[in-house]
């Protein structure tokens, strides 16, 4: 209600259509971008540009042409680079879970919409070659210039950060709104990738904002290699960070210079326009809004309660989990969020990164401790996080890092019932569960005539080898799989799955069930499970919190509960794969 009342007290009224519009138009002029067909191939454009490099430097070309092509490409990385610092940043959950803006998830819908947020570092590097041609000046720049990046700054202040606030206004009116800035605001959830999701027209319109200071101060006489370089670095900095839904800012930097409240926004700054649509419409600087009578005052509270670390919510429920391999540690949102959001498997991307997960590996084995990695939410108010203990599967097979990884897993749980988590589940290697000899001879009685005889716990492969039905709890070699009759069925429920050696044999995958589907903010992918499908051993510990039971469950399986986990699962709309 506060903000509400912020937003009243300065006369700004959110329009209805800003508050449900959403989606709006499509097929407006420049609203789609000219490459969106292209998909990957999109990264050829970046083609003439290299073409030309070459040409330069292997058969015949100026110097001049050469440097440009380069810098271009230079440019064109470290924006990328700096967009993709940031999203890591801001889904370091274990970093700065209690400093977020929004307490919500970002979904797999989010994350697909602004898969193509680089576009407009394509458009923007076809615009500075078509500058670099109109303006000869461009040519040839010193490296350095103080004077230029006083003038560029001057120019930014004066003339871009206006030109963008009133341009943002505009484009919140009913005719703009519905037909092109509806996509940006879609994204209920900002972050660094939120910054560059909008349509083609805005970003036309951001080429001319961002290109006045350097223009200018080129014309001026005072422009410099270092001044385009830093400016647009600068500019994309900082629109990452106001869309990086984590407080960064101290608010007490603003109680000791209280003018900067008015130079500088923040991310919750930012984050209230995403909310509140009337209101923090500047580009970076507030005082235009100050002066636009535009500015929601109740932005200082906020960010200092945002800003103070005490903005998280405990969790209703913990599934703890570990790491597979090299190559699956790699699969969290805080590397590759596009990656995470897709069931894992191997690609050739990751295998130059193998040497950086190892280093990784060594450092998490020496000093971290369990760290939360990623939440969803359901029926709108319970909160389900995943931690990871920080060990990998081929540890948890040594003899000497057992005692270390009990040690995780017991801190891990002490921890949860001291922040007072009302369920925590144990995934696949932090378990180890096995069948007590009692409790599977009453499944094997329990099973029908014709399957009993082929019905054998696996213990001592040797002895199984009539078997045709093999449960496997642990990772199994070839050798141990030679020993299973041709046509036998691997039913399994261990991380990873065991490889499957024997084309004359069938192999069972791992059990999983599909969340409800009022499963909010889950943008991350479970291992190799299909998006929005969790292991059962996570699925048990849902159904568990949903029922609201206080009993444990470890040990042994205790099958008179089968069926009663099993109807419980399917009245919370947990659905079998």
């Amino acid at each position: 209600m506060e903000r509400e009342n912020g937003a009243n007290e300065q006369n700004v009224d959110i329009p209805e259509y800003e508050r449900n519009c959403f989606p709006g138009k499509m097929d407006s002029p420049l609203f789609a971008w000219p490459w969106d067909n292209l998909g990957i191939f999109k990264y050829l454009l970046y083609g003439p540009f290299v073409a030309k490099f070459l040409h330069s430097t292997v058969w015949e070309g100026t110097q001049r042409d050469r440097r440009w092509c380069t810098h271009i490409l230079i440019l064109c990385s470290l924006r990328g680079l700096i967009h993709q610092l940031w999203s890591s940043y801001s889904n370091m959950l274990f970093l700065n879970r209690n400093r977020r803006v929004s307490q919500l998830g970002i979904d797999f819908k989010q994350i697909d919409r602004e898969w193509d947020w680089d576009n407009f570092i394509i458009l923007q590097a076809f615009v500075g070659s078509l500058a670099y041609f109109s303006f000869p000046s461009l040519a040839c720049l010193p490296l350095w210039n103080t004077k230029g990046i006083l003038c560029c700054l001057i120019l930014h202040m004066t003339v871009s950060e206006p030109l963008y606030y009133w341009t943002h206004r505009l484009m919140h009116s009913h005719h703009l709104f519905n037909n092109y800035h509806w996509l940006h605001h879609s994204s209920k959830v900002t972050h660094p990738f939120t910054a560059g999701h909008a349509t083609l027209l805005e970003h036309l319109i951001l080429c001319v904002i961002v290109g006045v200071p350097i223009i200018g101060t080129t014309l001026m006489g005072f422009g410099s290699m270092s001044m385009i370089y830093l400016y647009v670095l600068i500019f994309d900095f900082l629109r990452c960070l106001g869309h990086c839904n984590v407080e960064i800012i101290p608010h007490h930097l603003f109680k000791i210079f209280p003018f900067l409240r008015y130079v500088i926004y923040t991310p919750t700054y930012h984050g209230l326009h995403h909310k509140e649509l009337g209101t923090n419409f500047c580009l970076f600087m507030p005082l235009y809004d100050a002066l636009g009578k535009t500015m929601n005052y109740h932005s200082w509270d906020i960010h200092k309660e945002t800003s103070s670390g005490k903005n998280g919510k405990v969790p209703d429920f913990v599934f703890l989990v570990h790491v597979v391999d090299m190559m699956q540690a790699m699969h969290v949102p805080f590397l590759f969020r596009s990656f995470s959001s897709h069931p894992f498997s191997i690609m050739p991307f990751l295998i130059p990164l193998w040497p950086f997960s190892f280093l990784m590996m060594l450092i998490m084995w020496a000093k971290s401790k369990t760290f939360l990695i990623s939440f969803y939410n359901l029926r709108n108010r319970l909160l389900l996080q995943t931690w990871a203990v920080p060990r990998f599967g081929f540890q948890y097979f040594l003899p000497f890092a057992k005692e270390g990884i009990n040690n995780q897993i017991e801190e891990a749980i002490l921890r949860a019932d001291r922040l007072g988590v009302k369920v925590v589940s144990l995934a696949a290697l932090n378990k180890m569960l096995t069948l007590s000899t009692e409790r599977f001879e009453k499944i094997q009685k329990e099973a029908p005539m014709d399957c009993q005889k082929f019905l054998v716990q696996v213990t001592k492969y040797k002895a199984a080898k009539e078997c045709k039905t093999w449960i496997i709890g642990k990772w199994t070699t070839a050798f141990e799989q030679y020993w299973a009759p041709s046509g036998t069925s691997f039913l399994q429920f261990v991380v990873p799955p065991i490889i499957p050696f024997r084309r004359d044999c069938t192999y069972g995958k791992l059990v999983a069930m599909k969340l409800p589907d009022d499963v909010e903010g889950l943008g991350s992918c479970e291992y190799q499970l299909q998006r929005g499908a969790v292991h059962a051993c996570h699925a048990g510990g849902v159904v568990h919190l949903l029922e609201g039971w206080s009993h444990h469950e470890v040990g042994a399986i205790d099958v008179d509960q089968i069926d009663v986990v099993w109807n419980a699962a399917i009245k919370h709309g947990l659905k079998l794969l």
